[in-house]
């Protein structure tokens, strides 16, 4: 247990550290087994943050993404957060001013992120296979920059499948009545 928690350490340090010496616009720490966002990788990475455009946290074990991740990584025009064990938004989020792309598939929110409803750049929002019932078509439909809404695997309520056809300009993607999401393990 202690050596695979060690090597999980040694694979974040290093990832950061090649972000750091490479001035990459990317940080990917996918497949970590990271619980919560390392405290150590602020410090470490204080002089890139404005830099940083796309993090990627996917397949972690995150229970919650804290104000300071967003604060710190304002510039970041695409997250990836899938399958981890999110089911709110800090705030924070409605910060973002340039984000366009994120990817929430995979994890527990029941109710939508509102504060994504206020992030003018916003192209893509993947929230596929949560447990979502209702949607803010209205909030959404006046999006501007807005271009796809994934929502497939959700038990998405007969009055958002009916309103949202036609009040919105953007791909809505959902799955056939009937079929749900497969119960997460």
């Amino acid at each position: 247990m202690e050596k695979k928690m060690g090597e999980a350490v040694a694979r974040v340090a290093r990832k950061v550290n090649e972000t750091v010496e490479n001035g990459a616009d990317s940080l990917d720490l996918a497949d970590c087994k990271l619980m919560m966002f390392p405290v150590g990788i602020y410090k470490v990475m204080r002089n890139v943050t404005e830099a940083i455009h796309l993090i990627t946290l996917a397949n972690n074990e995150l229970k919650s993404v804290t104000s300071k991740f967003i604060t710190t990584f304002s510039q970041m025009r695409e997250l990836s957060l899938e399958g981890n064990y999110l089911h709110r938004l800090p705030e924070e989020m409605r910060t973002l001013l340039h984000l366009k792309v994120i990817n929430l598939s995979r994890n527990k929110f029941r109710h939508f992120p509102e504060q994504l409803t206020t992030l003018k750049a916003l192209e893509t929002i993947n929230l596929e296979e949560n447990e979502i019932t209702d949607v803010p078509v209205e909030k959404l439909s006046s999006m501007e920059s807005l271009q796809s809404v994934n929502l497939k695997s959700n038990p998405l309520n007969e009055e958002v499948r009916v309103i949202a056809r036609p009040l919105i300009k953007f791909d809505l993607l959902v799955s056939p009545m009937g079929a749900h999401a497969a119960p997460q393990a």
